[in-house]
């Protein structure tokens, strides 16, 4: 009986220690599932890049625009848009160049000229909280051929002109340090209190002038002040994406009342994987070119594609 005993007892402790092994086994594979990394997982994404290349048949209306040109034009647009991003832990750092040239038929004068700009923005951020980073911005704006202002041809037949701007003049460099809040992937809003600009006129038959609030004789112009960059980007519609990016700038050292506005918007209706239309509005006051309002609006259909 006891022998009997023993030997029931023995199989019960092979057969446990069986199911413990199986058991141990089974929660390692387990453990070794879950910590498993998909190939994709192995080398971190921390860059992101990008762009978008577009080239337009444009209608369009200027008023008061300090670039150059008249109330109502025709253009070629062709528009070129780089990205990078990058992202590791806390650190982020965002890169952008706008790139934008076009050759502007002005219907009531008759005239060609054309347009441009160039715009670089670098954002680098640290992450205090999910959506609120501590961030630095330096943005680099300016055109890169003459803009002109164009008269009624005289008797002669001769149409005077008169510049009013150019590469470097103006241009406007910033640096600015604040904070960025981010609460969804599509908008971002970065406020600083403490933001250098210099304002740039390299051009000495518009320094002669004064012109952008640069002293006579002068090439540029150091401001001290606050600023303030939305950033937008979306699809609000099935293929129609919004993307608009507001900057303000109060200057502390003169009339800081009088609040710089850029302000630019691009309504872009993809038709198909080539074919867009796109609705551009910019508006810009600055009373140091001009008191007054400008205003850019182009219609413009044609080729896109992103890469």
């Amino acid at each position: 009986m006891k022998q009997l005993i023993f030997f029931l007892m023995g199989m019960l402790l092979c057969l446990a220690a069986r199911t413990q092994d199986a058991t141990v086994k089974e929660l390692k594979e387990a453990a070794s599932k879950q910590i498993k990394k998909d190939a994709a997982d192995t080398i971190p994404a921390r860059w992101k890049k990008g762009g978008l290349i577009t080239f337009n048949l444009a209608q369009g209306a200027l008023s008061n625009w300090q670039g150059g040109g008249d109330k109502s034009t025709f253009s070629v647009v062709s528009y070129l848009n780089l990205y990078a991003y990058y992202k590791k832990d806390r650190h982020s750092w965002d890169n952008t160049l706008d790139l934008g040239y076009g050759v502007i038929n002005t219907t009531s004068l008759g005239t060609r000229k054309s347009d441009d700009r160039i715009d670089l923005v670098s954002k680098y951020g640290y992450t205090l909280h999910k959506k609120l980073s501590m961030a630095g911005l330096f943005n680099f704006r300016s055109q890169f051929s003459p803009g002109f202002e164009y008269e009624a041809k005289n008797a002669s037949g001769a149409q005077p002109r008169t510049k009013t701007s150019t590469f470097l003049a103006p241009a406007y460099v910033l640096l600015s340090l604040g904070f960025n809040y981010k609460p969804a992937d599509f908008v971002s809003v970065f406020v600083s209190p403490i933001t250098q600009r210099w304002v740039i006129v390299q051009d000495n038959f518009l320094s002669s002038k004064g012109a952008y609030g640069v002293d006579t004789g002068k090439k540029s112009r150091n401001e001290l002040g606050a600023f303030l960059s939305a950033d937008f980007n979306k699809e609000i519609a099935k293929n129609v994406v919004y993307k608009s990016r507001l900057d303000l700038f109060s200057n502390y050292k003169s009339k800081p009342q009088n609040v710089d506005v850029y302000w630019t918007n691009v309504f872009a209706l993809k038709v198909n994987r080539f074919l867009s239309a796109n609705i551009t509005l910019d508006l810009l006051y600055d009373d140091d070119a001009i008191a007054r309002w400008q205003l850019r609006q182009l219609l413009g259909v044609g080729f896109s594609a992103k890469f």
